[in-house]
């Protein structure tokens, strides 16, 4: 069974190894030229880096993003919804396979592989990109560098050990939609279409919560303004670079959330605006998940997606024992 399984996926297997070796095989190259440019730089590395290793960073960022959803597509949609499309399950169970072998050998091997991809990925763009993390972390970039912090929603999809859940929910969705619609096409659009849905709301909806944020009110004589809008203070420097901020607003004295006071429109420049701030006791109120917290919000992220993929898992192996024929 093993060796079959291996049969029908080989090609989408080793185009996809080949893709992540090969970019393995550059990260390697750079990498310690990059890393030894830190050593001397420090947080001035972003001011040093080149544009081929800029081009790097977001190649390796795309190509760890991509892996799970290519996953899905390739390996996990076809993988039994092309046998139950062309009848072929049924020979094998007349041959004394079981369909829990037939199904666990599947899932197994293939399941294993995905992970295995996804992680070595990760690992390898995760090692590369660490100079440009921690110089980030460091308070080295600012609004206008392309860089952003590890735990950023933007990146942190491609660090750690998040893309390992990523890729193992995305394969064991793929093949759930396969045994549910026993055609392959229908099930690699339904695949990415969920799979993508899915990527979007975890950020906004479900990782804030994985981790205890924090939250601050800061009077003006301790944050400076950065982005100041018609009615509030937009965005401010608090002091925590590598920071995830999941909202911040203007609040009065009172400790209201308000717009800013009538007289901020009178002033003449941009210390006497901070100073009608002040004075007005307008502070502002920051929600947000301290850099510390980017391995509790991975393994916790992981955890989810893992604990999806069990039970897409057991849902499969059940439709499959009672309800297929």
């Amino acid at each position: 069974m093993i060796w079959l399984t291996w049969r029908q996926f080989r090609t989408q297997a080793t185009v996809l190894l080949a893709a992540v070796a090969a970019l393995a095989a550059v990260l390697a190259a750079t990498g310690p030229r990059l890393a030894q440019l830190y050593d001397t730089a420090g947080r001035d590395l972003l001011s040093r880096i080149s544009g081929a290793d800029q081009s790097l960073y977001y190649v390796g960022w795309a190509v760890v993003l991509a892996v799970p959803a290519l996953v899905g597509l390739f390996w996990g949609a076809p993988l039994i919804a092309r046998e139950l499309e062309d009848g072929t399950h049924r020979l094998v169970w007349n041959q004394s396979v079981t369909r829990a072998r037939w199904l666990a050998t599947k899932l197994v091997f293939a399941g294993l592989a995905t992970m295995i991809v996804a992680g070595l990925a990760s690992l390898a763009v995760t090692w590369w990109s660490g100079p440009v993390d921690r110089a980030v972390g460091l308070g080295g970039s600012d609004a206008s560098d392309p860089f952003f912090p590890r735990i950023d929603p933007l990146v942190f999809g491609a660090r750690g050990v998040v893309p390992i859940g990523y890729a193992a929910f995305a394969f064991i969705l793929g093949v759930t939609l396969g045994v549910l619609f026993r055609r392959t096409l229908p099930a690699m659009a339904v695949t990415l279409a969920v799979f993508a849905a899915l990527q979007v709301a975890m950020p906004l909806v479900v990782r804030p919560h994985l981790a205890t944020p924090v939250q601050v009110t800061l009077p003006f004589t301790q944050v400076e303004p950065t982005n100041i809008g018609v009615d509030a203070v937009r965005e401010v420097d608090f002091g925590q670079p590598g920071a995830w901020i999941l909202s911040q607003h203007t609040v009065d004295a009172s400790g209201h959330r308000a717009g800013l006071p009538p007289s901020f429109t009178g002033c003449e420049s941009f210390s006497d605006c901070v100073a009608v701030l002040v004075g007005s006791g307008y502070r502002q109120q920051v929600t947000y998940q301290p850099a510390a917290n980017f391995w509790p919000l991975q393994w916790a992220e992981t955890g989810v997606y893992l604990g999806l993929t069990v039970f897409l898992a057991a849902f499969c192996a059940w439709w499959i024992r009672g309800r297929l024929t």
